[in-house]
């Protein structure tokens, strides 16, 4: 997964191998953390696009297509929340069912 390229997309959250490895240890961060930092940088990616948005429409510096870029770029990030979250629900129904 190192060759995933976010291009323009700044306020992504990807964790380094050493925060994943290191979690095991108790040194780093959980899977909690993890993805409480990425739902953090949604909100955050959110709140600047809303906030763009906002400036462009009381007549702000900007133009419409930063602000466009910004909005897609919410959605994108939202859209890849949403995605994870369902894989996240599904392994927890798969491991439910699994009889020990």
């Amino acid at each position: 997964m190192s060759n995933v390229s976010l291009g323009a997309i700044q306020n992504a959250y990807v964790p380094s191998s050493s925060a994943i490895d290191s979690g095991a240890d108790g040194g780093g961060l959980n899977f909690g953390d993890v993805l409480k930092n990425a739902v953090h940088s949604v909100d955050k990616v959110n709140d600047s696009a809303a906030a763009q948005v906002n400036n462009l429409l009381q007549g702000g510096s900007g133009d419409m297509n930063s602000v466009m870029i910004a909005v897609e770029k919410a959605d994108v990030s939202f859209q890849l929340m949403m995605q994870v979250r369902n894989k996240i629900v599904s392994a927890y129904q798969d491991i439910e069912k699994m009889q020990f």
